[in-house]
């Protein structure tokens, strides 16, 4: 035989190795079945730097709040302010990116319904669109409105087909409703009505907690969001604006234009709490099997007031018509389900967080932006490289070898100087682990990325056992390389924590929305949930903390009773309380 046989055998042995390491990584991360919040979109920065609203530096940031989520011929699609276009997904878990010269991108809080198989589209600028077919982002201008104090819009199409539009964003206005003749150019019909009001006094949701961060008033009210369910109108506000506390509470009518009464259960969304924190200022909605669920924004304020992210949280209504959502560990690993769940939001994959507070190694630290800041579960607080460079890398060991099944990685845009959806490339790097430190498997590739994610979330196909996980950058959109959450999700096999015990509850006398509880330190415990509500069996409501042995509560009805328990949870699980 010849050199050349040897040879074309040789590349063929090349070709079948490159299809089966393909095949490897495609299967390592391909077909996901859950999701993490922040939900993995591409974010854009914002088109321009200005002075107004910035929390510290002068960069360049991502934005992407007011999220509304619209089933559209059983596909979804999401429109988020400020991001030059809008989502499609047919599983809500992978998303495409559309956009379209028809649309005024630069117009906070977009609100979209469909109505005789079209979908009609509003934001702040008070313009209306439709189309038959958002997919091609084209789309029709309707008309223009001259409404007084009008921002953050909503439409809501009642089951008799009239059409109903809701605003309104102020510390000292109500919010509106007003019908729209659908048969005569969406006129409005009849005179603007007020919906709901803010009731600092009494209810603790609304106003700003303890995030001192965000130079924003006492409170806001906006963010009107209206659902219907057996008959009664849900009708959903945001407050206090931006910040931990930011949340959707729910007052409950039998028309859409009210009158509207509180609702017993609340806020109605409410996460001020963990790594992703923030659920106000989005909407409800069902997925293709009757699942409720609900969009809200997430803080990050690093850079600027606007800066936030999304997040999906699943919802229902209870036996008693109770419109609820479980944020519980909301931010970490979650089912999307393929069937109804009649009524169940226990989506919870039980992967617990396994990074938390780890030891980390790094190829470099900018000073103040410690390697620790990746792993202490704060998206406010990151690592940075000095650099951007190919080569500049974060290690993680565990301390033990644990069974992982999820990874989420956060970046953090440092120093960069990026505009708008310009033309540059992604984050690429790699993620490797090992049980010895020495000998490195490849386990995400992603060197060659060519979608930006600044939140890119890995369901691995096959769990693997490692003890150390290192990430190595290749290619940095701009600016330095850094990470707010390296986070590694799966089970370790030592024993559950013990239970809580000891529980002290003190309500604030001069202040009945607030309420403090400590209890003893359970040694093995990670952290802690304190789960509370109404009645024994609606503990809808929760608060989570690390290392801490107390926590203060700020969303209280300053006249209703309260139930509380506190779980214990570590990487193997969740002792619950009792």
């Amino acid at each position: 035989m010849n050199k050349s046989f040897f040879k074309i055998k040789a590349r063929r042995r090349k070709i079948i190795l490159s299809i089966l390491v393909f095949i490897f990584y495609t299967a390592t991360f391909y077909a996901q079945t859950t999701y993490c919040n922040p939900i993995n979109i591409s974010y854009r920065f914002c088109i321009k730097k200005d002075n107004w609203g910035w929390i510290s530096g002068t960069q360049s940031y991502r934005e992407g709040a007011d999220p509304t989520m619209l089933v559209f011929k059983k596909e979804y699609y999401l429109f988020v302010s400020k991001s030059g276009g809008y989502w499609h997904s047919k599983d809500m878990i992978a998303w495409d990116f559309i956009t379209t010269n028809d649309l005024p991108w630069e117009e906070y809080a977009p609100t979209v319904v469909e109505m005789n198989g079209e979908v009609y589209f509003m934001a702040a600028g008070q313009k209306l669109y439709k189309t038959s077919d958002p997919k091609s982002g084209k789309w029709t201008y309707i008309r223009n409105y001259k409404f007084s104090s009008f921002t953050d819009p909503c439409l809501f199409l009642d089951d008799d087909k009239r059409l109903y539009l809701y605003y309104g964003s102020a510390d000292n206005l109500p919010l509106y409703g007003i019908e729209l003749d659908v048969k005569n150019n969406f006129e409005p019909i009849g005179k603007i009505q007020p919906m709901v009001s803010l009731h600092l006094d009494k209810y603790g949701w609304e106003n700003k907690g303890e995030d001192q961060l965000l130079n924003i008033p006492k409170s806001w009210l906006e963010g009107a969001w209206l659902n219907k369910y057996r008959g009664k109108y849900y009708f959903q506000y945001a407050s206090p604006l931006q910040g931990k506390e930011y949340n959707d509470a729910v007052y409950i009518g039998d028309n859409p234009l009210g009158p509207y009464t509180i609702a017993k259960q609340n806020p109605y969304a409410y996460k001020p709490t963990g790594f992703a924190f923030g659920a106000g200022h989005g909407n409800t909605f069902q997925d293709n099997y009757g699942n409720y669920w609900h969009t809200g924004t997430v803080g990050v304020n690093i850079y600027h007031l606007f800066e936030r992210r999304i997040n999906l949280i699943p919802a229902a209504f209870d036996k008693e018509d109770n419109l609820y959502s479980n944020s519980y560990l909301a931010d970490y690993p979650h089912y999307i389900p393929n069937k109804n769940l009649k009524g169940n939001t226990d989506l919870f994959t039980g992967w617990m967080l396994l990074s938390y507070n780890k030891k980390v190694e790094t190829s470099s630290v900018l000073e103040n932006f410690n390697p620790e800041n990746a792993v202490d579960e704060n998206i406010r607080t990151f690592w940075s490289a000095k650099t951007g460079n190919k080569g500049e890398w974060l290690s993680l060991d565990l301390e033990k070898e644990y069974t992982v099944r999820a990874i989420q990685i956060n970046f953090t845009d440092k120093d960069t100087e990026l505009l708008g959806r310009a033309d540059y490339k992604p984050y690429q790097y790699v993620i490797e682990y090992s049980n010895d430190k020495k000998n490195w498997e490849v386990l995400i590739d992603k060197s060659n990325n060519a979608n930006d994610y600044p939140h890119d979330y890995f369901e691995l196909s096959k769990s693997v056992k490692g003890r150390y996980f290192r990430i190595t950058n290749h290619n940095v959109p701009d600016g330095k390389f850094a990470i707010s959450g390296f986070r590694i999700f799966g089970r370790g096999n030592d024993k559950l924590p013990k239970s809580v015990v000891n529980v002290k509850i003190e309500r604030n006398d001069s202040d009945k929305k607030k309420a403090t509880l400590t209890w003893d330190k359970v040694s093995n415990a990670t952290g802690y949930i304190v789960r509370y509500g109404l009645a024994k069996d609606k503990l809808y409501l929760n608060h989570q903390v690390y290392s801490d042995t107390s926590a203060t509560i700020l969303s209280l009805d300053k006249d209703a009773e309260y139930f509380y328990v506190v779980d214990a949870f570590n990487e193997s699980g969740i002792t619950k309380g009792k």
